[in-house]
């Protein structure tokens, strides 16, 4: 009887533990995003003294001004880039061991990524094709590089790390598209900045998975017109923003909806 109590005390331990290790594997991150260690790598600039030049850009924000990351960007090498993955990403970035070129003190920069460099094969890794694999380099907005080193520099080495990301007000949400093809333009952000999953829900529906189009433009063929709409986010470190019924029974395309940002 006493061996049969011990088994059965036993057993109930090994499934409580087994309980727990699953909810802790499946539970949100808790806390903020932390960032990352310095590496090495390599900056340029491009887009004109004013920017104007950055505009657009692969990650689908347009016009970086009225979207609210001004002139604070980068152009990412494919090393970095990551397929559009670290679309909304953001960097510490500062001119390292080049005194003849790095400003006095080497300051450093904030920037969001919101661009691709592309890789030129037709140029040597170290002569022109900066942004070839598996370089990690970026393509900064000129108002940037001239914080970090002077213009006839015109290339120069860097340190970078991943940072938490800093927006003011919450997630956006822009809604574009027609009937049965919602595609969603996600910008500003906070805390790791990229975005890995995103789902969509009407009031009739559940939880809808959302495929990524392009940057960060997501994509749902649901029709969820005339019902309220709630977001859930999952940024690059797993952690996981939900907006309840932010656009109301009355949303309408080419219309931008404000959410719950992740805490920093």
């Amino acid at each position: 009887m006493l061996s049969m109590d011990l088994h059965r005390i036993a057993s109930f331990i090994f499934l409580l533990a087994f309980i727990l290790i699953f909810a802790t594997v499946n539970a949100r991150i808790p806390g903020v995003y932390t960032g990352g260690a310095w590496q090495n790598g390599h900056a340029t600039f491009y887009g004109g003294n004013d920017a104007s030049g950055t505009m657009g850009g692969a990650c689908g924000y347009g016009n970086l001004y009225s979207q609210g990351y001004g002139t604070q960007t980068a152009a990412l090498s494919t090393a970095l880039f990551n397929n559009g993955l670290s679309c909304g990403a953001c960097f510490e970035i500062k001119c390292a061991d080049d005194p003849r070129w790095c400003n006095p003190g080497s300051p450093s920069i904030i920037i969001t990524a919101t661009n691709f460099c592309p890789p030129n094969y037709a140029l040597p890794s170290d002569n022109g094709g900066w942004c070839n694999p598996p370089r990690a380099h970026f393509d900064l907005a000129m108002p940037m590089f001239l914080k970090l080193a002077e213009y006839r520099a015109g290339i120069v080495p860097v340190s970078y790390r991943r940072i938490p990301c800093h927006k003011a007000g919450g997630i956006r949400f822009a809604i574009n598209g027609f009937r049965y093809f919602n595609l969603v333009l996600i910008t500003n952000v906070a805390g790791a900045g990229d975005i890995i999953r995103v789902s969509i829900k009407g009031s009739h529906t559940g939880w809808m998975l959302m495929s990524r189009n392009w940057g960060q433009n997501w994509q749902s063929n649901a029709d969820l017109v005339g019902r309220p709409l709630s977001f859930r986010v999952t940024g690059g470190d797993r952690r996981t923003s939900t907006s309840w019924n932010i656009a109301p029974v009355s949303w309408q395309f080419g219309r931008t909806y404000t959410g719950k940002n992740f805490r920093v």
